[in-house]
């Protein structure tokens, strides 16, 4: 018997290549989403200052992350300075909100990190406190002048070794600013203010006569802000900032400062 004859196959034709391009995929770590959970609770006021956090345990098994999650993601937020783990019997980790000493020492650590130089700070310095200093002449109270009453005591104290005169400098800086009643100013002006202490740190050009003048001038600006006068505050304050800036470029030509802690 003869074979039935077989009909050649077509091949069947290829599937179309698809043109859908994807991108890789950033699955966030869960220690992340945990932070991030809990850092906009605090900072939408859902968690008041001084709430305490679950424990540990009860923090897993809520959850339903590992142990190893869960304390880095409260790791993540004391870094942050959004809570404070205290440990002992009565430990644990309670919430806290962000303060001006805590935006302080993030510009602080900018400044540190990116080398910022002491010419930057000085033009900073000269954008903002002028403003600073007419602010404090309008909101200013009997506490905050004095504060700049024993601070500009203190600067034109004749026994002042170079540390004290430049603390005193930095405390009637950061007391104008606070004077203002901005926080955001303040945090700004206290980083600042410090940096630039470091920055000023030279026996070499806080002679006499830089004594001299930044007491005169402080006294002037402190007069102002007395007076409610805040024209006047803060053109004298633009004066003598600018003043102060050529002068201690002109003594110190580094191109960046070292701001310790």
């Amino acid at each position: 018997m003869q074979g039935a004859r077989m009909e050649p196959v077509e091949p069947a034709e290829a599937a179309p290549r698809s043109t859908v391009l994807l991108k890789p995929v950033d699955v966030p770590k869960a220690s992340d989403v945990l932070a991030r959970e809990l850092r906009e609770r605090i900072l939408s006021g859902e968690l008041v200052e001084g709430t305490a956090l679950p424990a540990e345990r009860e923090l897993v098994k809520q959850t339903q992350m590992s142990r190893a999650t869960v304390r880095e993601a409260l790791r993540i937020l004391e870094v942050q300075n959004l809570v404070r783990v205290r440990a002992g019997r009565a430990g644990g980790a309670f919430v806290q909100r962000p303060t001006t000493k805590s935006m302080a020492s993030s510009v602080t650590l900018m400044i540190r990190g990116q080398q910022i130089k002491l010419a930057d700070l000085m033009e900073t310095r000269e954008a903002l406190e002028p403003f600073c200093a007419e602010l404090a002449a309008q909101k200013r109270t009997d506490d905050d002048l004095a504060v700049l009453d024993q601070a500009n005591a203190d600067i034109a104290d004749p026994n002042a070794d170079l540390a004290a005169f430049l603390q005193a400098n930095l405390d009637w800086h950061v007391g104008v600013a606070t004077a203002g009643h901005n926080e955001l100013l303040i945090g700004f002006m206290t980083a600042l203010s410090h940096a630039i202490y470091t920055g000023t740190e030279n026996a070499a050009f806080v002679d006499d006569t830089v004594r001299a003048v930044t007491a005169r001038a402080h006294r002037s600006i402190t007069n102002a802000i007395r007076s409610r006068d805040a024209e006047t505050a803060s053109r004298r304050m633009r004066r003598h900032v600018h003043s102060y800036a050529k002068a201690a470029l002109a003594m110190d030509e580094r191109e960046a400062i070292s701001v310790e802690d």
